[in-house]
């Protein structure tokens, strides 16, 4: 407790270090599959969650402002990634691949999945290592957001700005009647217990996940062959933002239903619910920890460690700075899941913010979900660097130029776009009994002044 590191990580790196001496043999690939599935029945559980009324505009501004930031926070990786990869080209390292650079972004802003395509597509097309030097980058991102995200959390603490979620007094003892039964909702037991339902649920929207992505593939395939193969691996990497988008499509059919009286109960609990999405990203911490394996780099030691560095300082200021901006309600749940994504996975993500938001009452999960959402619509022209600046140091310069162009933009439209007025007011507030900004001097990491 004092330390803040969830128990979930040190069971991962138990785990880790069991599989590193051979004392239990557990495969990469079956943990991966397992941090696969987990993530996505852990989204889909969220999204099932009755939610309070909110401004249906604001929901979809600030959805598409978190994309925007995700995206945003690509940019400014690849800029630092390109700069490094470029002047080590130019200077002692001309062997070095100008265009490696782009790997930094799609390793600590996307994870191992596109780290290791990129990579190997890279490693086709003559980087030596390509998909070594992603995967490792990868794995060292997810390190960076656990431990520095962690020693964050506690320098905050220590300062009296952030409470810890062990400083709560019998957090256990805080279920109540209203929490666990909802007006018109089902009976805790009858002809099927109500925990059963939540997992039927869960399980039934992840079915129609994996027969929407299925044929969404298969369409592919037939239309676009020539691109069906990189669309289908976006697809099937993206599972949980369809399952989520399914969860939320099943949640309102039901609730329609419910309104015009062809279904008389609420069927979803929003404690059970939350039970079961904190038990899916408990297993999903445990597994990703246990799964990384951090091959050879063969020579590229150097931009390894620059990148690895800077990668993680820029990412940490830079989101310090605009989350302030685009999430002011919400700053250090909206910071720490943020960081935690962008600079591992989700599930790293879902680790911090569980440490300052454990019931996930503010909007930062939901702006993990839609800004995922927005941010593939976002992240188009990124993708088109990525072939494009593999073409050589003339490509790999104009691609830098063209990264900062477009962060610009970004910056513009997250600083200069606004809501209505009243969408601010229906933003959910700050929980007072998991965060507590107590610096009244108007000090830089006060986001209320």
């Amino acid at each position: 407790r004092n330390s803040l590191m969830p128990t979930a990580v040190l069971a991962g790196f138990l785990l880790l270090i069991l599989r590193s001496v051979g004392a239990i043999d557990i495969s990469t690939d079956f943990l991966e599959i397992i941090t696969y599935h987990a993530l996505a029945l852990g989204f889909i559980a969220m999204s099932l969650r009755i939610p309070e009324k909110a401004n249906k505009g604001s929901v979809a501004l600030q959805g598409a402002k978190s994309g925007a930031l995700i995206v945003s926070t690509y940019l400014i990786q690849a800029f630092i990634g390109l700069v490094i990869s470029i002047v080590l080209a130019l200077t002692i390292m001309p062997e070095l691949f100008p265009a490696a650079g782009i790997l930094l972004p799609m390793a600590y802003g996307q994870g191992p999945g596109q780290s290791n395509n990129v990579g190997t597509t890279y490693e086709a097309l003559g980087m030596t290592g390509g998909r070594s030097f992603g995967l490792t980058l990868a794995a060292t991102g997810y390190l960076v957001a656990c431990v520095v995200g962690v020693i964050y959390l506690n320098v905050l603490h220590r300062k009296k700005k952030l409470n810890k979620v062990s400083d709560k007094e019998d957090v256990s003892g805080s279920v109540t009647v209203d929490m666990f039964q909802d007006k018109n909702e089902i009976p805790i037991s009858q002809s099927i217990d109500k925990f059963s339902i939540q997992v039927a649920l869960v399980i039934l929207v992840y079915l129609f996940t994996y027969l929407v992505t299925w044929g969404l593939s298969s369409l592919l395939g037939v239309i676009l062959p020539g691109m069906a193969d990189t669309l289908s691996t976006l697809l099937w990497g993206f599972n949980f933002i369809i399952g989520s988008a399914l969860a939320i499509l099943v949640r309102v059919v039901m609730g329609k239903l419910k309104k015009h009286k062809i279904m008389n109960h609420q069927y979803q609990n929003n404690y059970l619910l939350n039970r079961i999405s904190g038990l899916a990203f408990d297993i999903m911490i445990i597994a990703g920890i246990a799964s990384i394996n951090i091959s050879d780099l063969s020579g590229l030691w150097v931009p390894f460690i620059l990148m690895a560095v800077l990668g993680g300082i820029g990412t940490f200021y830079y989101l310090k700075w605009i989350c302030k901006k685009v999430c002011p309600n919400y700053f250090y749940e909206s910071f720490f899941s943020m960081f935690g994504m962008l600079t591992g996975t989700i599930s790293s993500g879902i680790l911090l913010l569980r440490e300052v938001d454990p019931e996930m009452k503010t909007n930062a999960s939901n702006d993990l979900i839609t800004g995922s959402s927005f941010g593939i619509i976002f992240g188009i022209p990124m993708l088109l660097l990525v072939s494009f600046a593999a073409g050589g140091m003339y490509a790999s310069v104009i691609s830098l130029v063209l990264v900062t162009v477009y962060l610009i933009g970004l910056l513009l439209f997250m600083l200069k776009v606004k809501g209505k007025k009243s969408a601010q007011s229906t933003e959910t507030e700050v929980s007072a009994e998991t965060v507590e900004v107590t610096d009244v001097g108007g000090g830089e990491d006060n986001p209320t002044e």
